[in-house]
């Protein structure tokens, strides 16, 4: 299978005890990756959690699909209030397999967040997917820096 890696690194005003609470819990992807609109059959056992993530598609502006996704997380609190990570992988019904590890590093007072992504898809695919992962992954930096930013 096609792959190639998408990597994007950004700073954010919160320690990483919150980025990396929110980044731990599968509720919070809902809007946090713009696609996805549901997380439902969210399983736990011990560090690893399993759930289904609905993405949303809008086909010709009007049309509606909704993806389904089997996802996997793992969030490993080792080294806080230090750092973290958060990392799992993502199963397409096209075949599209993405695995993604958040490291998240202090900063001063802030986080510094790495964002890396592992994206597999069937031949002929993976330009499409690589776009709409590299969109997805700049917007993800964008709303969780807004959703954890405190004003000063």
């Amino acid at each position: 299978m096609p792959s190639t890696e998408l990597k994007h690194s950004f700073r954010i005003a919160a320690p990483p005890e919150e980025v990396f609470a929110h980044l731990a819990e599968p509720s919070h992807y809902v809007g946090l990756s713009p696609l996805v609109v549901a997380v439902r059959d969210v399983r736990r056992d011990g560090g690893t959690v399993t759930y289904t993530a609905v993405e949303r598609f809008r086909l010709l502006g009007v049309l509606r699909h909704d993806n389904l996704i089997d996802a996997t997380l793992v969030a490993v609190p080792d080294g806080l209030p230090h750092s973290a990570e958060v990392f799992g992988e993502v199963r397409s019904p096209a075949r599209v397999r993405m695995s993604y590890r958040f490291v998240i590093d202090r900063h001063g007072t802030g986080s510094a967040v790495t964002d890396t992504l592992h994206l597999r898809t069937p031949l002929g695919l993976l330009r499409f997917a690589a776009s709409q992962a590299r969109a997805v992954q700049q917007a993800r930096a964008r709303v969780l820096t807004t959703r954890l930013t405190r004003p000063a």
